[in-house]
């Protein structure tokens, strides 16, 4: 059987781009906590691209604020950790396995610019090592170019519960 870094150096050579079907069969999320709308481009083993439409209709805006309707950051890391799960997904040919990718921490998240309806929030992120099932990442969120926000992550695969 082979290992998770064997795998990933076997899908690295190719980019890929995902509509929101492609999206939907790497990752398990759905209305309201689907956070990636598409992706621009995949580099398994290396990088990622996503994109989240940022619409008045999410359900957060109506409580943060009504006044000032601003994406909270712990969504905007949570869109950057389901890029990842993409990532994830592509470098080691996991869709359709039922595989889940969890966090198991965030470091150095950093919040520099509101996220507001209308925009839409570019998602970059890069995977740094990949070590047995546990893979480590960068992200940062991008409105316009601007940094929105920025952290680095782990996460783990796992086998989905047992019914």
């Amino acid at each position: 059987m082979m290992d998770l870094t064997q795998e990933a150096g076997a899908a690295q050579d190719a980019r890929v781009s995902l509509d929101i079907r492609g999206v939907m069969a790497s990752l398990p999320h759905r209305y309201p906590m689907l956070l990636v709308d598409r992706v621009e481009s995949v580099v398994p083993g290396s990088t990622i691209h996503a994109v989240k439409a940022v619409s008045i209709n999410e359900s957060f805006f109506q409580g943060h604020f009504p006044t000032r309707p601003i994406m909270p950051g712990v969504l905007i890391i949570e869109a950057m950790a389901q890029a990842a799960g993409v990532l994830t997904v592509e470098t080691l040919g996991l869709r359709d396995s039922g595989k889940l990718v969890y966090f198991m921490s965030i470091d150095g998240a950093k919040f520099r610019n509101p996220v507001e309806p209308g925009c839409l929030l570019d998602l970059h992120v890069d995977l740094l090592q990949i070590r047995g099932m546990v893979c480590k990442f960068a992200g940062k969120a991008l409105v316009n170019g601007k940094l929105a926000a920025e952290a680095n992550f782990v996460a783990m695969i796992a086998e989905p519960p047992k019914d």
